[in-house]
């Protein structure tokens, strides 16, 4: 059993992502080899809400280069968790 800190790497935040809030759905990007089960029970470890489902999206890395050197950016996984109705909400800025 992974710890479930090492699954979700960090809420991604971008003005999509906090419009998808009010819908109580959730943007991190986590490892590149979980699946949507242990997404879903690590955060439900970590912040003590209850997951209705997860829609997990890879990125590949982007091709860059620096002066004669190239090489691909890290390859990167994305996933919304969207709360039942009526699970508290995950506090992702603490006042």
């Amino acid at each position: 059993m992974k710890d479930p800190r090492d699954i979700i790497k960090r809420p991604v935040i971008t003005e999509n992502s906090m419009n998808l809030l009010a819908q109580k759905k959730y943007t991190f990007e986590v490892d590149v080899k979980a699946n949507k089960t242990e997404v879903k029970d690590a955060v439900e470890a970590i912040f003590g809400v209850k997951v209705e489902k997860v829609n997990i999206m890879n990125y590949k890395g982007k091709f860059k280069r620096v002066g004669r050197y190239s090489g691909l950016t890290n390859r990167r996984r994305k996933a919304i968790v969207t709360l039942t109705p009526d699970s508290k909400e995950i506090e992702l800025f603490e006042a």
